[in-house]
C-alpha cells in the first residue's frame, strides 16, 4: 500500500472537501482519502495510480498542483 499526498487548488469550503473526498474514494484501489481544506491537500492510501488520482480531482473541478508518494 502506498500513501500519496496531493496538493490541490480551488477548494474553498466544506462542500469542496466532500466533493474531492468522494472523487478520490471512487478511484479503484483507494482505501482511504482524507482531504484538508486548510492545507489544501489530500492524503490518499491504497494502490491507486497517480494519474487516476489526478484525473479524479480534476474531473471534480479542482487543480492538482503536486503529488508525492510517501
Amino acid at each position: 500500500m502506498t500513501k500519496f499526498k496531493l496538493s490541490i487548488e480551488g477548494m474553498s469550503c466544506g462542500h469542496c472537501v466532500k466533493r474531492v473526498t468522494n472523487a478520490l474514494k471512487d478511484v479503484a484501489g483507494v482505501e482511504s482519502a482524507n482531504v484538508d481544506l486548510a492545507s489544501k491537500s489530500a492524503v490518499v492510501e491504497g494502490v491507486a495510480d497517480e494519474a487516476a488520482l489526478k484525473a479524479a480531482v480534476e474531473d471534480a473541478g479542482y487543480d492538482v498542483v503536486g503529488i508525492t508518494a510517501e
